[in-house]
């Protein structure tokens, strides 16, 4: 299955678009959101056309395609708004005979681990920074993330991941890919 891997989006109505638009491209059967959909948060300014409502409305067409976690971004009244789960911690997603935690990293992430075997991968949003590294004693888990649709930080693109055949790519928010892992 080819999946489309996004988090942060933060209620930008212009580049939920570009997602959207990016996932059609790419012809991908699912889209794994990594929490934060629809509110900004205190600490980030506000996105390029902040408009929770046209949110909402691109992802509900969706809501098919769509498996989310929470973020420390979503409420109970997000639940209320939108057609698909997001009130979720983690979700658990099989990749050969490794795990992927996906969640959104403000619980669980490097230095509050999930109980995962060696191998397994820690799949996260919030930071807004994409990243593909080895975390934990002895380096068994790999840690992954691919940054932010709307506010990245730290000078990184806004970006998304693919995940195909056990390989997961980052691209910019234009379609072009700038990382590639194979965790086999």
């Amino acid at each position: 299955m080819k999946w489309m891997i996004a988090s942060d989006i933060h209620g930008s109505a212009h580049f939920c678009r570009l997602l959207m638009q990016r996932f059609d491209a790419e012809q991908a059967e699912r889209m794994l959101l990594l929490g934060d959909l629809l509110y900004h948060g205190p600490r980030n300014d506000l996105p390029q056309e902040y408009a929770p409502k046209a949110v909402i409305e691109m992802l509900n067409a969706r809501a098919d395609s769509l498996l989310c976690v929470r973020g420390n971004c979503e409420a109970e009244v997000d639940q209320m708004v939108l057609r698909f789960p997001v009130m979720a911690d983690y979700a658990l997603l099989p990749l050969g005979r490794r795990l992927i935690f996906a969640t959104h990293g403000h619980i669980w992430n490097a230095e509050n681990l999930p109980p995962l075997h060696t191998g397994d991968i820690l799949l996260h949003g919030h930071t807004h920074i994409p990243v593909c590294t080895e975390c934990g004693s002895g380096g068994q888990l790999i840690l992954m993330n691919p940054g932010s649709v709307s506010i990245p930080k730290e000078q990184s693109p806004h970006s998304y991941m693919m995940l195909e055949d056990g390989v997961f790519t980052w691209k910019n928010i234009s379609g072009e890919p700038y990382r590639t892992f194979s965790p086999d």
